[in-house]
């Protein structure tokens, strides 16, 4: 089913292994910015970044196994998204705890990956299916969940980069 998609996933796979790559880089070069106090906020917005990254490598992996049958691409897709959904969930609750009122962060961070993984997971229902239908709606859930966390990677790092002119404004 997804032998006209190997190039999509190989690209798709490489972009979610660059940017985490990335996000280590970053998360390096800024350490001293990850302290206990904000540990929270690191778990708020750095490790939902950094986990669906994985999840779509993951995924993207999974589809490129040459042997894959339509029943074990469909557990598999299934078992990604089920994680995904949940962890997703997981993260709405935490935002709607720690009162974020920004539209933005409550879409990027929780409403719009759950929405992605809930995609996935009806692609993993038509895999096993063997629903044509199933290729495209995983692309386009995976493709989804990329752009949004290129958009939370960016919305971190130039939150981070904001809290660290201000710590140097105060020690000047």
């Amino acid at each position: 089913m997804l032998e006209d998609w190997h190039d999509f996933y190989i690209l798709l796979g490489t972009a979610a292994a660059a940017l985490v790559a990335l996000l280590f880089v970053a998360a390096s070069i800024g350490a001293s910015m990850l302290t206990p106090e904000r540990t929270r906020a690191t778990r708020t917005y750095l490790s939902p970044v950094v986990f669906h990254y994985a999840a779509i490598l993951f995924a993207c992996l999974i589809a490129l196994i040459p042997t894959q049958t339509p029943l074990w691409l469909g557990i598999s897709i299934g078992s990604v998204a089920l994680m995904g959904l949940l962890y997703s969930l997981f993260v709405c609750f935490r935002l709607f705890r720690d009162h974020v009122a920004d539209i933005a962060d409550l879409l990027g961070y929780g409403g719009c990956p759950a929405a992605a993984y809930a995609a996935a997971l009806v692609s993993a229902y038509l895999f096993k299916s063997q629903s044509a239908a199933a290729v495209n709606v995983v692309a386009g859930a995976f493709m989804v969940l990329l752009v949004v966390n290129i958009r939370n990677a960016w919305d971190l790092f130039v939150a981070l980069a904001r809290i660290s002119n201000a710590e140097r404004g105060k020690a000047g």
